[in-house]
């Protein structure tokens, strides 16, 4: 089998710890400039931005000089631009380093954070953030967490072993335990191991259940219960389905407090209302490292909210304190 030749090394430094787009022109198309097939690319409602970017000199080639806005199309070509991004509302939360070293870095993310940039999260994201206060360019996310879900994510710090570290992930050989508060129902037996197979859909945002082989195993034990008939309950999920934890508190009859989509999708809240954080929480991580053999047993220090403060989480704004 035919190796696939690398792309060459971005021309374009890092901007707010977010990579340039790089594109590569198709083999085979009737465009008959670089400009024409950017605009049938981005969308011929962007055509006035395209041509903005190339009288300023803002899309480089392969050498870093600036593609001509009559430049020819050359198949096979790669050309890298910076989108240009609207403001982002801050996280008012604390992004704390739980444990670093020459080949990791384990944060404790807050709620209401994406992981790594997506959709209108980007600048704002865990994995941008990183690699500004840290300068750290090459960083990258070795999983994810819903940007909902707050708790430990490992972000790698060396391009060439960050396949190492997803394939814990994939190989299902690192131990998770999250922490939830939802309501508590003495009818529910616990603890027990819940089976089923979820879809989740590009462009629906609730992911759902099938019948079907099971592609999603989740371990749901009772903590403690107490006041306002709210439990606190230990979770382990033994695969990593979109979703699948929410899903299955769900399905359960128990959906996590402050979960905008289970059991119903609420209306989208506006940017910058931290309030109500969905209380779901990454507690643990705990695995060997592939590189250097050290045994790493990690732990949240964050609480939730819901269960420690329930009249401060269900009617103040946020305010970082028990994030």
């Amino acid at each position: 089998m035919r190796r696939r030749t690398p792309p060459p090394p971005s021309p374009l430094p890092q901007r707010d710890g977010i990579d340039p787009v790089r594109v590569r022109l198709p083999g085979e198309g009737a465009w008959a400039t670089v400009r024409e097939h950017l605009v049938e690319r981005l969308g011929a409602a962007r055509a006035e931005v395209v041509d903005g970017m190339l009288e300023a000199g803002l899309v480089v080639g392969a050498d870093g000089r600036a593609v001509a806005p009559d430049a020819a199309y050359v198949p096979g070509m790669f050309v890298w631009y910076h989108r240009e991004l609207p403001p982002e509302v801050p996280v008012p939360f604390p992004l704390e380093i739980v444990h670093r070293d020459e080949h990791i870095v384990v944060v404790d993310k807050p709620h209401f954070m994406a992981t790594t940039p997506r959709g209108s999260h980007v600048t704002e994201s865990a994995l941008a953030r990183l690699r500004r206060e840290l300068g750290l360019p090459a960083l990258g996310a070795a999983h994810r967490l819903d940007r909902l879900t707050a708790g430990l994510v490992l972000f790698t710090v060396r391009p060439e072993e960050r396949g190492a570290y997803q394939s814990l992930f994939r190989d299902r050989r690192v131990r998770k335990v999250y922490e939830a508060v939802a309501p508590y129902d003495p009818e529910l037996a616990l603890p027990r191991t819940v089976r089923s197979r979820i879809v989740k859909e590009r462009g629906v945002l609730a992911a759902y259940e099938v019948a079907g082989e099971p592609n999603a195993v989740s371990r749901v034990e009772l903590v403690e219960h107490g006041a306002r008939g709210l439990g606190r309950y230990r979770l382990l999920p033994a695969t990593g389905q979109t979703h699948q934890l929410r899903v299955h508190m769900n399905t359960l009859g128990v959906p996590i407090l402050g979960d905008p989509l289970y059991p119903e999708v609420a209306a989208a809240v506006p940017a910058g209302d931290f309030r109500r954080p969905l209380q779901l929480l990454a507690r643990e991580l705990e695995f060997t490292d592939p590189v250097t053999g050290t045994e790493h047993r990690l732990r949240s220090g964050r609480v939730l909210e819901a269960w420690t403060s329930y009249d401060g989480w269900a009617a103040a704004p946020s305010t970082g304190a028990g994030q």
